[in-house]
């Protein structure tokens, strides 16, 4: 589909996208609900940055252990429901409840007594607690963070738009851009909400970082259009508003799929072939900014005509 796109532009014949915006726009809602339901269902199964707890890291130098096998010789500890995970092909990363430095030092000492010998060893790669505390004050930190970031989304496009009242106010760019910003957000958070309930995948920090990450790619190829169109109504009259912006679009979307495409294949070879602490987070940034790049297209646009479209049968 895109490829047949590709070439209909490249032979300056117009894709009518704004005529078929109720489709997408369809599809985006869809899609959008189906990620609230599952975050309201599911919730999310947040990591030690966001409820407290603990983190080890050992690495065996030779025959990794089956996880089931580790999981009976530290039950007898009773620290409760421990998290086991390889970590690539000779260690384990352990998630539990915090513990103090006493209760670190007897996992480490079980796992030694099991498991070392003359040939093989339990070296401690990393150990991290992080309290309740401040993983309360990282979640609040969160939410402003990400409020900040939008308010200040809205703030920068209304005044780079301020040029451009007419047929649409400035600022309703902004709440547009922001509009599609939180589609792309909303599903990509949906999508951990279920990987998180059937996989185990946990929200963390770097999980934050990726959302962050999404809002400014996403908002990127969001003002790129919203540029063109600025132009465009300069330009030339802005009578036939619709027309205008499905220009804009058209006139951008080669430089949209091709920015979009070469940064996917950057983040999949890290997906594929990179450590495992990195997969979840390169993951959300290989949907947000996959849905970016649509939103800036199928949604963000045709909200614009539809805005418009608003106030013109509110003053009738």
């Amino acid at each position: 589909m895109v490829t047949g796109l590709l070439k209909v532009i490249k032979n300056n014949n117009m894709v009518n996208i704004i005529g078929h915006r109720y489709i997408n726009l369809f599809l985006s809602g869809v899609l959008f609900v189906a990620a609230v339901i599952a975050i309201a269902t599911f919730g999310f199964k947040t990591g030690n940055d966001f409820q407290g707890g603990s983190l080890l890291e050992v690495k065996f130098t030779k025959n990794l252990p089956v996880i089931t096998e580790v999981q009976s010789t530290l039950t007898p500890l009773n620290f409760g429901n421990i998290s086991i995970q390889t970590v690539e092909n000779d260690g384990l990363l352990f998630k539990l409840r915090f513990i103090n430095e006493s209760e670190h030092q007897q996992i480490l000492s079980a796992l030694r007594n099991k498991y070392e010998n003359e040939e093989s060893k339990v070296l401690e790669e990393r150990f991290e607690t992080i309290g309740a505390a401040v993983s309360k004050q990282l979640r609040t930190r969160t939410f402003y963070a990400v409020v900040v970031v939008l308010a200040g989304i809205i703030a920068y496009v209304a005044y780079a738009f301020r040029g451009v009242s007419k047929p649409v106010a400035s600022w309703k760019y902004g709440v547009v851009a922001v509009v599609a910003l939180f589609h792309d957000v909303t599903i990509t958070a949906g999508v951990f909400a279920v990987l998180g309930h059937y996989l185990g995948v946990e929200v963390d920090i770097p999980f934050v970082v990726a959302l962050l990450t999404i809002l400014g790619y996403s908002v990127n190829d969001t003002i790129v259009v919203f540029d063109r169109i600025r132009e465009n109504l300069i330009r030339h009259s802005s009578n036939n508003f619709a027309g205008t912006i499905n220009t804009a679009i058209n006139e951008t979307f080669a430089r949209s799929i091709n920015t979009t495409a070469t940064t996917l294949l950057t983040l999949l070879a890290l997906f594929f072939f990179g450590g495992e602490t990195i997969k979840h987070f390169v993951l959300a940034l290989l949907i947000g900014i996959f849905l970016g790049a649509y939103s800036s297209i199928f949604v963000a646009s045709p909200l614009l005509v539809e805005c418009f479209n608003w106030q013109n049968r509110k003053r009738a």
